[in-house]
């Protein structure tokens, strides 16, 4: 019998398995704690693990604010044997008991809501992240994976075509936007000294832009919005003039490399993570409506300007690609993938948010 991953198809967590095959053998019989693992990042880190379980026999235990809710929208991923609910908030949650060797610390709040809250989303970050090391040393934990942002380098450079880890810059104090960033940058910081004085292995993963099944459709992530544009039937606007460049990893492929950071990343340092092919938000635009395949079309409404500087949010991952890592997903796949899911799941009683 197949078995179910509330949505997510198991050929791509096999895929996403034996891209990282070499991760979980050194990962066997590991026991995982996860803040964030009932969000986007960590649903697909849950089914991984899950998919892999009989082979490795590593577990996890995902910290989350409302059991109960993602129990009902998950089942099939809350009640398998690898996985096992904590609750609690992620700035005061209480410590499980029993050792765990490895963390994954990729709780955020990235939604609007919380972006316009920017004390309260440092308060989190910061926050969170000196309880989840409390716990990595209470726990006696080997290693620990920081899901930081690209966020911490602040605007790219016009004249830098893929920003790497070695770039310098940084978001601006002075601006209430950045607060995002400037608390990933801090929070990064907290895991390198918590190594200078201790035991603990911490790597740090600079997240950019994904895609894939379980994306939020109508949040503020660009793509997840045109997706959703597309499967509801409606035109896909794009408000500016659609020049500025992005990239997307796709979900699947994301799993496989944080994996393979948690393992195998060098202790203290920061990994870029996501794709390194960029793509004009006019023709990802166009993309989506193309995927949707109901006659839909991208309407740009912006005029473009020769002579303005073209906003580009783009990784150099080299670093991540020393490590056997790479873009192993097509983009077009990549939204065929997320608009399939979109699709299956319009058929079906919409699920509560955890």
């Amino acid at each position: 019998m197949t078995e179910d991953y509330d949505g997510l198809d198991p050929r791509d967590l096999d895929e996403a398995i034996a891209h990282c095959g070499p991760a979980l053998e050194s990962l066997r019989g590991a026991n995982l704690f996860i803040t964030g693992g009932t969000g986007f990042f960590g649903r697909w880190l849950l089914a991984t693990i899950a998919r892999a379980h009989r082979q490795f026999g590593i577990r996890a235990t995902a910290l989350t604010r409302n059991p109960q809710a993602f129990r009902a929208a998950y089942p099939a991923l809350a009640d398998h044997a690898a996985i096992s609910l904590a609750h609690g908030d992620v700035r005061y949650f209480e410590f499980p008991k029993g050792r765990f060797s490895h963390v994954v610390h990729a709780a955020t709040d990235t939604s609007v809501a919380a972006d316009s809250d920017s004390a309260t989303l440092i308060d989190t970050v910061v926050s969170g992240t000196a309880r989840v090391l409390e716990f990595a040393a209470a726990a006696r934990a080997e290693r620990l994976l920081y899901v930081s942002s690209g966020a911490v380098y602040g605007p790219q450079p016009t004249d830098i075509d893929a920003i790497d880890e070695d770039y310098r810059g940084a978001p601006d104090p002075c601006d209430p936007r950045s607060a995002y960033g400037q608390a990933k940058r801090v929070a990064e910081q907290m895991c390198v000294c918590a190594m200078a004085k201790g035991a603990l292995q911490p790597v740090i993963a600079r997240a950019f832009a994904f895609v894939g099944p379980g994306l939020p459709l109508d949040a503020h992530f660009a793509i997840g919005n045109f997706i959703g544009d597309a499967v509801a039937g409606r035109d896909v606007v794009v408000a500016g003039d659609g020049s500025p460049l992005r990239s997307y990893l796709y979900a699947g492929d994301l799993a496989a490399w944080l994996l393979t950071l948690l393992a195998k990343g060098r202790a203290g340092a920061a990994y870029n993570v996501g794709s390194d092919e960029p793509i004009a938000i006019g023709d990802l635009a166009r993309k989506a409506a193309h995927h949707a395949a109901d006659g839909r079309r991208a309407i740009i409404k912006g005029e473009a300007n020769a002579n303005a500087a073209r906003s580009r949010y783009i990784p150099s991952i080299a670093r991540a690609r020393a490590l056997g890592l790479d873009v192993w997903t097509s983009l077009d796949s990549a939204i065929l993938k997320t608009v399939d899911h979109a699709r299956a799941r319009s058929h079906s009683p919409a699920p509560s948010p955890a």
